[in-house]
C-alpha cells in the first residue's frame, strides 16, 4: 500500500532535536504492532492521549508514530531519555494532524472504491509471512475484527487521497521556477574540489589511557620503527600497477581502518584532507603513487585515482536534484499551511 509522506507540521519548536529527516507518516497500517515497554505498560496501551474533535487517539497510536520517527526504539528498549520528550511531542502532533486530515476527507464526502479497498487489503495481508501471523495481528490490533482492519485501511487511503489533493498536487515545481532559483542561488550549486584516493598508513602503537583517551604522539624511537615499516611499504606500493594491486597491498599491510576497503577514500573534499596529503596529491597524476607523507602522527602513502577540480555545474546537470529539493521545500510549506488551516477551528485536547 502506498504511503503518503507526512511530516510534523507547524511544531518545530515543540519537536526540538527531532529533525524532519526523521519524520514519516504512521497513518498507513503496517504489520508492526507496538509492544509494551518499561515506560508504557501493556495495560496503558489503550489510554487516551488526545481528543481531536471528539475522536480519541490512544497510547498505541502514539507509540506507533514514535517507532516511525525512531525505528530503533524496539531494539533498544525505548527512546533515549535525552530525546524522549521531543520525539513524543513530535509524534503527538503527527497523529493529531493525520486525524484532522482524515476528518476533513470525511467532511468532503470522499470515498474509496470497493475494488481499490479490496486490493489494498490483499496487499496488506501479503506482508505477513503466514496466515497465523495475520490472525495474531488482527487479534492484537483490532480484537480479532477483520472488519476493523478494513476500516483502518480505508482510513489510510482517505488520508492519502486528501494529502494528494491538498499537498502533492499543489507542490509541483516548473522548469521556470527551478531555473529562476538556480540563477539566483548559483553559488549553492558549486561543486568543491575532490580527490579519490587509496591509502596505506603506518601508525604508532595505540596506548589507551583513561586520562588520555586519544593516543599520544609517537616517541622518537617509535618514529624510527615506523619509518622502517613505512619504507618497506613504500617499496611495495611503488611496485603496484593498478587500483586492485594497491588495494590488495593495503589490505595486507595498512594499519588504518580503511584497509578493509582496499584503502579506498571516495571523493574526499580537498578542504578536508590533511595539508600534507593535499600537497602531495596535487602534484600527482592519476594512477601515480606518492612518496612517504608524514601527517597526523603517521606515515601515509597515497595513490590518486581521480581528481575533480572545483566547478560550477550547468543548470541541466543540477536540475534533477534541484527540482527534488524545491519540491521537498514546497511540499513542506504546503503541509504546514494545511495543518494550520485544519487546526484553526478544531478542538484538540491533549490528555
Amino acid at each position: 500500500m502506498k504511503r503518503a509522506l507526512v511530516v510534523i507540521l507547524g511544531s518545530l519548536a515543540a519537536v526540538g532535536t527531532v529533525t524532519r529527516a526523521q519524520m514519516a507518516d504512521s497513518h498507513a497500517l503496517t504489520p508492526e504492532t507496538p509492544t509494551a515497554s518499561a515506560s508504557v505498560p501493556l495495560q496503558n496501551m489503550t489510554r487516551p492521549v488526545a481528543r481531536v474533535n471528539g475522536a480519541v487517539l490512544t497510547e498505541m497510536d502514539l507509540l506507533r508514530e514514535i517507532y516511525t520517527i525512531f525505528p530503533y526504539a524496539k531494539q533498544h528498549g525505548g527512546v533515549p531519555k535525552a530525546m524522549e520528550a521531543d520525539i513524543r511531542r513530535g509524534a503527538l502532533k503527527m497523529i493529531e494532524f493525520e486525524e484532522l486530515v482524515y476528518q476533513e476527507a470525511k467532511r468532503r464526502g470522499m470515498t474509496i472504491a470497493p475494488e481499490r479497498l479490496t486490493k489494498a487489503e490483499a496487499g496488506f495481508r501479503k506482508q505477513f509471512e503466514t496466515e497465523q501471523q495475520y490472525k495474531e495481528f488482527v487479534q492484537v490490533e483490532a480484537n480479532g475484527s477483520a472488519q476493523a482492519i478494513r476500516v483502518k485501511i480505508k482510513r489510510s487511503l482517505l488520508i492519502e487521497d486528501l494529502l494528494a489533493i491538498e499537498v502533492t498536487n499543489k507542490s509541483g515545481v516548473t522548469l521556470a521556477e527551478a531555473k529562476a532559483f538556480y540563477d539566483k542561488n548559483s553559488e549553492k550549486f558549486r561543486l568543491p574540489e575532490t580527490y579519490a584516493l587509496q591509502t596505506i598508513t603506518i601508525m604508532p602503537p595505540v596506548r589507551p589511557s583513561r586520562q588520555e583517551p586519544d593516543p599520544p604522539p609517537p616517541t622518537p624511537e617509535q618514529w624510527k620503527r615506523m619509518k622502517v615499516r613505512a619504507d618497506e611499504a613504500l617499496h611495495q606500493a611503488k611496485a603496484t600497477k593498478n587500483y586492485e594491486e594497491f588495494g590488495i597491498l593495503a589490505e595486507k599491510i595498512s594499519e588504518d581502518d580503511y584497509r578493509v576497503m582496499m584503502g579506498t577514500h571516495k571523493n574526499v573534499e580537498a578542504a578536508n584532507l590533511p595539508p600534507e596529503v593535499l600537497e602531495a596529491a596535487s602534484k600527482l597524476q592519476i594512477g601515480e603513487v606518492s612518496d612517504l607523507i608524514k601527517a597526523e602522527n603517521a606515515y601515509t602513502i597515497i595513490r590518486v585515482n581521480a581528481h575533480n577540480p572545483a566547478r560550477m555545474p550547468s543548470f541541466n546537470e543540477a536540475s534533477k536534484n534541484l527540482e527534488l529539493e524545491l519540491r521537498r521545500q514546497k511540499t513542506e510549506r504546503t503541509r504546514q499551511e494545511l495543518d494550520a488551516k485544519l487546526r484553526k477551528n478544531a478542538k484538540i485536547e491533549e490528555l
